[in-house]
């Protein structure tokens, strides 16, 4: 291939690149805008990217409208309970799948990996029954059970990487020093997968912050319904919406999950990769 050639794939690269950046920042940078224009430029007919009388009346009509805070707290509450019990159900399960390897093993987490492909309608009948019999449905505690299922697989899928980053060496050496098993795990190994256990800990709690349909079918009353179920009360019932205030309940909804997100996405890349490279 010839060095204009060269130049000019890569140009091309760049340029699909580019396009797909803009294509996944429109919807947040609409979400945005939407949120600080005032009723006459939301109605107007020639929108413009940048509100030109920026204001805060959507967001004062949002917590006015709908219990914001309520359902905040609740989603805080499902999704911490979430990504606290996910990690610890998890690390034991990773660190004996990573540390004896079998075929047991390697079957069973293939199965929970493939468990995360199938669609929520395919499990919801089963949770609701099970959830009915332990008298959970309409339940906090009902819908974090729920998202503890849901997390699971993924982050045991997570942490079997991290464990197999850290060198099997390091507990033989402790072993050898005199250690003992308990040991050896809590002063040498728990202290180094401490950033993977966050970084798996933090996406259970996106993932249950996000969710909406388990939510909207579990949980009826409004009292303990979660932000995304509150925030589809913005839609009228024949479809027409308060843009304003939907979209800043929506910006302020999302801002968590960013801020996280921002804050582990290299972590759970390198959580998949290290065992991947280790083995």
């Amino acid at each position: 291939m010839s060095p204009r050639t060269r130049g000019t794939a890569r140009a091309g690269q760049y340029v699909a690149l580019l396009c797909y950046l803009v294509f996944l920042a429109f919807p947040f940078v609409w979400l945005i805008s939407t949120a600080f224009k005032p009723a006459p430029e939301l109605g107007s007919l020639h929108p413009t990217w940048i509100p030109q009388h920026p204001t805060l009346d959507n967001f004062r009509a949002a917590f006015d409208e709908q219990p914001l805070l309520r359902a905040a707290a609740n989603s805080l509450i499902a999704a911490v309970s979430a990504g606290i019990i996910a990690v610890v159900i998890a690390t034991p399960m990773a660190y004996v799948t990573a540390r004896h390897r079998s075929r047991l093993s390697t079957a069973a987490t293939g199965w929970v990996v493939v468990s995360q492909a199938f669609p929520f309608v395919l499990l919801i009948i089963p949770l609701f029954l099970v959830l009915k019999y332990l008298h959970l449905i309409n339940t906090l505690w009902g819908l974090i059970m729920v998202y503890v299922v849901w997390s699971l697989p993924f982050a045991l899928w997570m942490l079997v990487g991290y464990v197999r980053a850290v060198p099997p060496e390091l507990e033989e050496a402790a072993a050898v020093d005199g250690a003992s098993r308990l040991r050896t795990l809590v002063s040498v190994t728990a202290p180094l997968l401490a950033p993977g256990i966050v970084a798996t800990a933090l996406f259970a709690f996106i993932t249950a912050w996000n969710e909406f349909f388990f939510a909207l079918v579990l949980l009826k009353t409004p009292e303990k319904q979660t932000l995304p179920v509150v925030l589809t009360h913005f839609l009228g019932a024949e479809g027409a919406s308060d843009l304003g205030p939907l979209a800043a309940a929506a910006f302020l909804a999302t801002l968590p999950s960013l801020v996280l997100f921002a804050v582990i996405q290299r972590r759970i890349t390198g959580g998949m990769l290290a065992g991947a490279v280790k083995s």
